[in-house]
């Protein structure tokens, strides 16, 4: 059976794998290098609306990183999908 995903646990998601990520330098690193952020400026980053659906798209540009969280935390891989598809529906519909 499919489960749905709202705002709240899509955002309660992309917080779980920021600290997954958060939990191993160099996955941090690499999150880090491809977003342009940097240790200083990630809590700066992390109050914009978007940020939350770039760390889940993140996810899901990398196959070996997503099955990697799914297996570390139990969560269905495409858990992260739905999640950032509620994330990214909510940016748009925030946009000015």
């Amino acid at each position: 059976m499919p489960v749905e995903i709202n705002r709240e646990a899509a955002e309660a998601l992309s917080i779980e794998a920021l600290s997954f990520l958060a939990g191993d330098p160099e996955r941090l690193e690499r999150f880090l290098s491809l977003s342009g952020l940097d240790p200083a400026t990630i809590r700066l980053a992390a109050s914009d609306p978007g940020f939350l659906a770039a760390v889940l798209e993140h996810f899901c540009s990398d196959e070996s990183l997503l099955l990697a969280f799914s297996a570390n935390t139990g969560r269905d891989p495409a858990d992260v999908g739905k999640a950032l598809r509620v994330l990214a529906a909510f940016d748009r519909d925030c946009e000015p």
